[in-house]
């Protein structure tokens, strides 16, 4: 089956005259070269139009919101420490559960583990932690 490269670059966004491999065929298709003096071995890489970051695919700034105001401290209040699944979250919890234990040892910890995956709703655990907590540490990795 023999592969038509052109198509494949068209579908994947990629301009063809990638496959020209010269800069000048580059802007003959409307394309600005990226990278230049490309030798044996190397690859030229092209910003194909409509392009939405920046030319160094930056994405643009984020901007800083405050943090909500404290409505005072922990102490004598419950915090759920929940552990969704990701490798190693339920160690990392169970430092921080030692952490309140030895500095603060009047705020309740529950250590919880959520049902299914990260992404996945688990009504009945937020409802406790709604009914019984005061707040939540949640382990989400990365």
């Amino acid at each position: 089956m023999k592969m038509d490269r052109r198509k494949i670059l068209t579908m994947l966004g990629i301009s063809p005259a990638l496959l020209a491999g010269s800069s000048a065929e580059a802007a003959k298709a409307g394309t600005a070269a990226v990278a230049s003096n490309a030798g044996p071995g190397k690859i030229t890489t092209l910003n194909p139009k409509g392009m939405t970051l920046n030319p160094k695919g930056m994405p643009p700034p984020s901007h800083l919101s405050p943090m909500a105001p404290r409505q005072g401290g922990l102490e004598g209040k419950t915090v759920y420490l929940v552990d969704t699944g990701f490798h190693g979250g339920d160690r990392y919890l169970q430092q921080v559960q030692g952490w309140f234990n030895r500095n603060m040892p009047s705020v309740k910890v529950e250590f919880r583990r959520k049902a299914g995956s990260y992404p996945e709703d688990d009504p009945k655990l937020w409802a406790e932690i709604k009914e019984k907590g005061h707040a939540a540490i949640m382990a989400i990795g990365h």
